[in-house]
This record gives C-alpha cells, sequence and structure tokens, in this order.
C-alpha cells in the first residue's frame, strides 16, 4: 500500500446504515464487508486504524417507518440499532465502536458545526416555498412528496433523488406531487431555511476531485465530475421536521438539521466516544496537525448512492469549518442483486443477514467468501444461491480445505502430529515457494491498495492451489516409503505454506484463518505480515479438523423456495400508489394519445437509464427520449407497439430535443411494461 504509507494514523468509516430496517447482502457488500477487509489488512500491517460506523437515527426515513408500524420514531431507531448491531457482531465486522446518532454527544457536535458555520456566514438565509400537507398540518420532507420526475418521467421519484434515473431534485421539481402522508396534492406555504452555498464551494471542488483522478475509482470519479459539470446550487441544511437534530437558532424552533448535516458527522462524534472510552485524542484521527498536515487519512467505504454526499457535501461542510482533514478516497461500490433482479427492501426480495445467521450458522466466512467474490466493485453484480453453493463447494471445500485437510492428516498419521527435526526450526527454503508465495503477497496488497478485493482474495485462493500442487507433484504419502526425509521436508513445506495461507486469509477469512492457527498450534490469535513463520522443532500441532462443509442441495432450494415464497405474497400485502385528485373530463380531452410503433432505438450516450426512440404515430415519426434502458435492451424492442402522449411539449434532455411520452405500467415492484392495444391497431388510432 505503498501510496498509504505516509500516514500515521487512518479514520476508516462504512455508511451510517440507517435504523428502519434490517441489514441484507446488498449493504454488507456495498460499504460494509470490503471496509473490514481492508481495516484488517492495515492491522496485519501494525497500522494505527480507528474502523468507525453507527446508526443513522434521524431523518424522514425513521418517521415514515414508525407512520407504517404505528409506532414511535424511539422506538423504530431502538428496535433496528439493537438488530443493526447485533447482526454485525455475529458476522464478524470489525468496529472499533458501532455508535448512534441519537446520542448527547453527537447532537452536541452537530450543533456545533452548525454555529461554526453559521457564525462565519456561511450559510445563506432564505424563504423559500415548500410543500405543505394542510390535512396534516405540517411542512413535508422531501421523502414525503412523490411524483413525476422531470428527467425520466418516473411517477415515483422522492421530493429529493428519483432513484430511476438518480437525478437529484428538489420537490417543486416534480411533476404532479403528491403528499404520501394524505395523498392529496401538497400547497406552497412560505418558510426559512438555511442552506450551504454549494455553488460558492465549485470552484475548490472541482480543483480537489481533479487531484483524485486516477487514485478514485472511475465510477466515483465519473459520478462527481458528472454532478460539477450540471452545476451546483445551494442546498438546504435545515429542514422542517419534528424528529432529528434542533437547529441551535432562537429563529429556528421547531427546525431540525438537515440528515446530510447530521450523518456524516456521526462519524466524528463516534469516534470521540471511542477516543473517551479508550483514552485516546480523538483530534489526531479528524482534525489538521499543525506539524504535520498529512498525519491522518481518512477514507469512506460507501455504496454508489451515496457518492455525492461523501464526495460533495460532507467535504464541503469540513472544508467551511477548516479545521478537519478530507477523504482522501470515497472507494464506492455499485449494487448487487439477487437472483436475476434488483435487491428489494419494500418487496422482501433480500437475503437478510440475521436471517443467515439463523438458517446457516457457522458459516459467516463462507458467505464472506463468496460476496467478496462478487463484490460489485465498478460496475452492479448478481448472488445466486447456485453460485454461493459452487463456490463454496468447489473453491472453499475442495481447494483450500482439501489442502489443509490433507496436510494434517498426513503429519499425524505419519508423525502424530509432532514436528520433528534435527535443526531448532523449520523455514520454507524452497526458493519456488517462497518466490510464489511472496508474489501473492505482493498481488494481495498491490490489489487491495486499488479496491480490487476479488483479485487480492484469488491471490489469497493461489496460495492454496499453490498447495495443493507442490503436494500433489511430492506424494509424500508414497515418499514416505522410498524417501522418508524428503516425504518429511514436503509435509514441513506444506505446514509452512499453510501458514502463510492463514496469514494472507486473514482480512478475508478470519473465522476460518483462527481455525487453521488453532490446527497449527499457533501461539497468537493473528500472524502480522512481517511476522516469520516457522515451527520450533518438538512443536506439536492440534488435531486436524474441517474447515468447510459441502453445501447440500436441500440447503439451497429452501433459500429458493423461501424467495419464490415472497413474490407470491398475496397481492394485498402490496403497497399501491394512492390515487391522484379527480379530474374533470375536459382536462382529460386535451390530451391526445395514439398508438405507435418504435422504428429505432438507441442508448443516449453517458447515462445508464435513457434510450433515444424513432416512433411512428401514424401522423409523423418523432423522437421520444425514454427513461427504460434499465428494463430493456434497444434491439430488443424494434417493432414494440406503443401508446404515445403526441401533444406533450416537446423538452429537451441530454441534447436531445423529446417529442412525447410513452405510456408504460409500473406495478409495486418498480418493474415497467409498455401500455399497448391487445389487438394490431394502426399507427396513429386514438386512445379514449
Amino acid at each position: 500500500m505503498s501510496q498509504l504509507n505516509k500516514y500515521k494514523r487512518y479514520t476508516v468509516t462504512s455508511a451510517l446504515p440507517y435504523a428502519n430496517g434490517p441489514l441484507h447482502i446488498g449493504h454488507l457488500a456495498g460499504a460494509y464487508l470490503p471496509a473490514d477487509i481492508f481495516v484488517r489488512h492495515l492491522r496485519l500491517k501494525k497500522k494505527d486504524v480507528v474502523y468507525i460506523c453507527g446508526s443513522d437515527e434521524h431523518g424522514a426515513a425513521i418517521t415514515i417507518k414508525a407512520k407504517k408500524e404505528n409506532t414511535t420514531p424511539q422506538a423504530i431507531i431502538d428496535k433496528y440499532h439493537a438488530q443493526i448491531k447485533q447482526s454485525f457482531e455475529e458476522f464478524g465486522i470489525a468496529f472499533d465502536i458501532y455508535h448512534r446518532t441519537s446520542s448527547a454527544i453527537h447532537h452536541d457536535l452537530s450543533q456545533e458545526f452548525f454555529l461554526n458555520l453559521y457564525e462565519k456566514d456561511e450559510f445563506i438565509e432564505k424563504l423559500s416555498e415548500q410543500y405543505y400537507d394542510e390535512d396534516y398540518q405540517q411542512f413535508l420532507a422531501d421523502r414525503y412528496i412523490t411524483g413525476t420526475c422531470p428527467n425520466c418521467h418516473n411517477e415515483n421519484a422522492y421530493g429529493d433523488q428519483c432513484e430511476r434515473c438518480g437525478t437529484s431534485l428538489n420537490p417543486t421539481d416534480l411533476i404532479n406531487p403528491v403528499s404520501t402522508l394524505s395523498g392529496k396534492t401538497p400547497v406552497l406555504k412560505l418558510t426559512k431555511h438555511w442552506y450551504l452555498p454549494l455553488d460558492k464551494y465549485q470552484p475548490w471542488l472541482e480543483q480537489w476531485i481533479d487531484t483524485k483522478e486516477g487514485s478514485w475509482k472511475t465510477n466515483v470519479f465519473g459520478q462527481c465530475k458528472s454532478w460539477l459539470k450540471s452545476g451546483l446550487q445551494p442546498r438546504s441544511m435545515t429542514r422542517d421536521l419534528d424528529w432529528g437534530i434542533d437547529v441551535p437558532l432562537e429563529e429556528a424552533k421547531g427546525k431540525k438539521l438537515y440528515v446530510w448535516m447530521d450523518a456524516p458527522i456521526g462519524y466524528i462524534s463516534a469516534t470521540k466516544q471511542w477516543a473517551i472510552d479508550n483514552d485516546k485524542d480523538w483530534k489526531l484521527y479528524w482534525k489538521k496537525q499543525a506539524e504535520e498536515q498529512e498525519d491522518a487519512c481518512l477514507l469512506h467505504f460507501i455504496g454508489k448512492d451515496n457518492i455525492v454526499f461523501h464526495c460533495i457535501i460532507f467535504p464541503s461542510i469540513l472544508h467551511a469549518h477548516g479545521e478537519y482533514i478530507l477523504p482522501q478516497n470515497v472507494p464506492a461500490n455499485e449494487f448487487l442483486n439477487l437472483e436475476g433482479d434488483k435487491l428489494s427492501t419494500s418487496r422482501n426480495h433480500a437475503v437478510w443477514l440475521h436471517e443467515y445467521l439463523e438458517e446457516l450458522p457457522g458459516k459467516q466466512d463462507e458467505l464472506r467468501y463468496v460476496l467478496t467474490s462478487i463484490l460489485p466493485e465498478t460496475s452492479d453484480s448478481e448472488f445466486t444461491w447456485k453460485d454461493y453453493q459452487a463456490r463454496v463447494n468447489n473453491e472453499l471445500v475442495a481447494i483450500l480445505g482439501n489442502f489443509v485437510n490433507r496436510v494434517m492428516i498426513l503429519m499425524h498419521k505419519f508423525y502424530d502430529g509432532k514436528v520433528e527435526v534435527t535443526t531448532d526450526k523449520i523455514e520454507l527454503h524452497d526458493e519456488y515457494l517462497s518466490t510464489e508465495i511472496g508474489v501473492c503477497y505482493d498481488e494481495i496488497e498491490k490489489n487491495l491498495e486499488a479496491y480490487r478485493y476479488r483479485q487480492a482474495l484469488q491471490a489469497v485462493m493461489d496460495i492454496a492451489r499453490l498447495g495443493n500442487r507442490y503436494l500433489t507433484e511430492k506424494e509424500p504419502w508414497k515418499a514416505i516409503k522410498t524417501n522418508p526425509e524428503g516425504a518429511k521436508e514436503a509435509l514441513h513445506n506444506c505446514l509452512l505454506i499453510i501458514g502463510h495461507l492463514a496469514t494472507a486469509a486473514q482480512p478475508f477469512l478470519p473465522v476460518t484463518a483462527k481455525k487453521i492457527l488453532g490446527m497449527l498450534n499457533w501461539p497468537e490469535e493473528t500472524i502480522a505480515y512481517d511476522q516469520e513463520i516457522h515451527f520450533n522443532n518438538g512443536h506439536q500441532l492440534s488435531p486436524a479438523s474441517l474447515l468447510f462443509e459441502k453445501i447440500e442441495d436441500e440447503v439451497i432450494e429452501f433459500q429458493l423456495q423461501k424467495l419464490q415464497a415472497k413474490k407470491a405474497a398475496p397481492v394485498a400485502t402490496i403497497d399501491v400508489q394512492a390515487a391522484k385528485e379527480n379530474i374533470n373530463y375536459e382536462s382529460f380531452a386535451t390530451m391526445d394519445i395514439r398508438t405507435g410503433t418504435i422504428l429505432a432505438a438507441e442508448k443516449v450516450t453517458k447515462t445508464k437509464k435513457l434510450l433515444k426512440l424513432t416512433i411512428d404515430t401514424g401522423i409523423d415519426e418523432r423522437t421520444v427520449v425514454s427513461g427504460i434502458a434499465e428494463y430493456y435492451e434497444p434491439e430488443a424492442i424494434i417493432g414494440q407497439k406503443v401508446s404515445i402522449l403526441v401533444n406533450l411539449e416537446p423538452r429537451e434532455i441530454k441534447g436531445i430535443l423529446s417529442q412525447g411520452m410513452i405510456l408504460m405500467a409500473e406495478n409495486s415492484e418498480g418493474k415497467l411494461s409498455f401500455v399497448a392495444p391487445v389487438e394490431d391497431f394502426h399507427n396513429g388510432s386514438v386512445i379514449r
């Protein structure tokens, strides 16, 4: 990790999970398993590192959950904080502290941050019209408002972001906004808020982010550049909410800090609490040091949906404050899909961590291995139970476990598990083995430095493959009869390979590494990278035991049936969007909807969601930009019959003039389907 070796300390954070539901494997793959591997790696290099996380317990998501469950926000956060914390502990994520943003130390620090910026006149104070629900007599947080995205026309966009096309929104950008509380159209009402002037910081942000080119992941760097290219706007740091941290101003009674003026500061408040508990100086891990500006290295591990907050908003807050270090890297991962579909908490289409730990006890490392093998490092990836079974059986059992088991059994069979040599100790003197193992260590370090965990894990497995090849080549079970000293030397070399295998596996498979060290009767629970691996004459090995068990078909079938049962749940459990307010016939009659046929389709460059369609409407051929690329390949929809609103005012999207809107049905799972006549009506037929 040559680029990072200049730092004395490392502050590593994982995104604070919302305390409004349990963890699933997509969370693990996004922000927690990669950070845990990285932190364990740093510790094996004897680095001074603090690993920080905690529950994000404020914001509209908590209150929405409380309303759905007919309970209080406090009850929600207490329930899910405890569950999440326990799941992390059982799975073995090695946080130094798992904190809470509801703590007093966090409230105090967040208010201190706000006042620091306020006293420097960093905020813009302004009155603005914001949506207000007259039935509930309250202003609506962004997530309490849904409507049609002006960019991709997704009808279920939130007031802060469209989750289909990724566009950042203000509630007033939405077309046909609806309050999720009353199901009615909210009204605009004046309210005062304090805004962070991101446009003011844009020149500094552009210069700072440009220095990250080549060191930040391309997906992270590219998203940041895209945001900057679009032009930053002031963003409100306060909200009209009844749950959260009070804005510490007399004139702001009843208002709360916006969650992104609160949640990331939770990393700092958690570090403060950890420092108090462990008699440390938290400032050394967060604040600039006068003598050495690069004493500490800050790293944020997140999912891709949090990139803008960790790369633009939080750095702007830290920059405006002036006393804190900025992140050296934000290695965000993309999304993990499940069995051919998106992970969905609302549809219960997920592998929940607490259920996995209950149903497959003792198999934490099996899940760590499979997830690391498929981490969505720069693009989305997919977890399937069949692949889980294949990787465990064909790799962990057949390669890693098989090598260790064979060597241990042979050592006990021939030598009663005792190392007996004429010298003081056994060391690896085989030049080829030493070189190959050294290459594997180099690959692990090089790839972890670049946040390529899949390749780093393969380097660990290459040590096991090396051992298997060497054992097969030397055949000590045969050589014991003709060349007993050669057989003993071969098995001793294999023991040393196992020692290196345990060392290299520690960040990735900590439970397995500990089991191996137990079988080797190693005097310590871990082996640092620079620690010499040898066995003294007379060393007694512990009994052999299996590291892994094969995953049987019935285990996989149970999990697949469980997922299928969730899909087959009664329709009554599905959330259906509330009906909109009635309109008169004259309003409806102004819409000119026709049948048409897609003649050509192509992806819009530099977007993931948009397709450029050429449609024969019967009255003309026209271009329509539609946010359906996530669901349909361009070549697959040529000739598709569609319904198109032909008298929609043209609008430029990504430099393309879009002339109309095609009608799509969206179910509660978020899937789209064309709305088209069941019979082959000619293009231009009027839909009434």
